[in-house]
């Protein structure tokens, strides 16, 4: 079960994972994941998001032995305003592989 992904060594614990081959417009195989993860207001959330604003990773899941080069094919965030004290909000992220 995968519990954490890396981005740019930056360990995220996950909430759900999924990991999937799909093939490039030039029939090349690239690595996508999603996952979810909980982001808490104030310090933890400036840092996921100065980090997220970057597009592109070194991207580990070490549980199953992932590893490749990606950037962001889709994001989303159950919160607009994580910037109320305690806020707790979930954000969804898919990274794919750089071709």
């Amino acid at each position: 079960m995968v519990t954490e992904v890396y981005l740019n060594d930056v360990s995220i614990p996950v909430i759900s994972f999924k990991s999937e081959q799909v093939e490039s417009n030039e029939g090349k195989s690239l690595t996508k994941i999603t996952f979810d993860f909980k982001v808490r207001s104030g310090e933890e959330y400036h840092k996921i998001t100065t980090l997220l604003y970057k597009m592109n990773f070194d991207v580990r899941v070490p549980a199953q032995e992932i590893e490749f080069k990606g950037t962001i094919q889709n994001y989303s965030t159950s919160f607009t305003n994580l910037y109320e004290e305690n806020n707790v909000g979930v954000f969804h992220l898919q990274l794919i592989e750089i071709a």
